[in-house]
């Protein structure tokens, strides 16, 4: 498994990451099959959040891991927090005692990265930094970043957080590609060339912030996943023959697309299956062509200016 640096911090990690989303409705023995068998892969970065069957995913995954800190030193652990029931809540009371939770069910003294989990428009940056300057200052909490935030929400953010904000989840798949388009569509009036995200990808590498891509087998807002998809099938016929070329099955190869990029993405994935996490991971240490990214690409419907 290849390793890289996340964002600006001297975090090593897998560049593939496990997304815990799912793991609250496993059985014990069935979540401790999943992590031993990402950790076996080379995986070393799990993902959580505070909502994610409202906080059962992580007390599974530290009472089938048992957790311990010969157990903790292993792995590098990533929750986020600021969606609540109905509202998001970025003030520094929910952000500190949804850390102090999440320490809890993860069973852990300190998170290795707190993401802010979808923007919320009441923001006070002001709390926002008092509550990273305190969880910080206790070693709660040693790293910081953001989910879905474009670059002016980011840089409103960097004006009084003191900690550099490593890290952007953001969705990405082969079939979501928005802030891909707009970068080959410019100055054109076509549906491509629209910027919804205020140029994140660039914005992302100009400052070093890794972009975690997360649901990379999804089509839509979590319409569906697209490999096997007869809706999508020349599609999952390139994946296929470019995946036969390097030995790899299609969601590998999807994978591998993501990681082709120089921004230097971070997939999430979601899957609880350990037969797939074994066999997407193999996707870490291939390098498609050029020719082959653009290729899966324009197989996706996208069509070149």
């Amino acid at each position: 498994m290849k390793k890289m640096n996340l964002g600006t911090s001297d975090l090593y990690v897998s560049n593939l990451s496990l997304g815990c989303m799912r793991m609250g409705k496993l059985h014990k023995n069935e979540a401790e099959n999943v992590i031993q068998t990402a950790l076996d892969a080379g995986i070393n970065f799990f993902d959580h959040a505070d909502i994610y069957a409202e906080g059962k995913s992580e007390e599974i995954f530290a009472e089938a891991i048992g957790m311990n800190p010969s157990v903790r030193e292993k792995m590098v652990l990533q929750t986020k927090t600021g969606i609540r029931k109905g509202f998001f809540d970025f003030s520094k009371e929910h952000i500190v005692g949804s850390v102090e939770q999440s320490l809890r069910r993860l069973n852990t003294d300190y998170i290795d990265v707190l993401l802010l989990h979808r923007p919320d428009t009441l923001v006070e940056p002001e709390e926002v930094a008092e509550a990273f300057h305190e969880l910080n200052e206790s070693g709660k909490v040693r790293h910081f970043g953001v989910s879905n935030h474009n670059p002016l929400q980011i840089e409103l953010l960097k004006k009084y957080v003191e900690q550099d904000l490593i890290v952007n989840q953001l969705q990405l798949s082969v079939m979501h590609t928005g802030m891909i388009d707009k970068g080959l569509y410019v100055n054109m009036k076509h549906e491509n060339g629209i910027d919804r995200d205020s140029s994140i990808l660039d914005y992302s590498r100009l400052h070093n912030m890794t972009i975690q891509a997360w649901s990379p087998f999804q089509y839509g807002f979590f319409e569906g996943v697209f490999i096997d998809n007869d809706k999508f099938s020349e599609l999952n016929v390139k994946l296929q023959e470019i995946g036969d070329k390097y030995g790899i099955n299609k969601s590998a190869t999807a994978i591998a697309w993501i990681l082709r990029h120089p921004a230097k993405i971070q997939p999430i994935l979601g899957t609880m299956s350990p037969e797939r996490i074994t066999n997407i991971a193999k996707a870490s240490d291939v390098e498609i062509t050029r020719r082959e990214w653009y290729e899966i690409y324009r197989a996706a419907g996208n069509e070149l200016p």
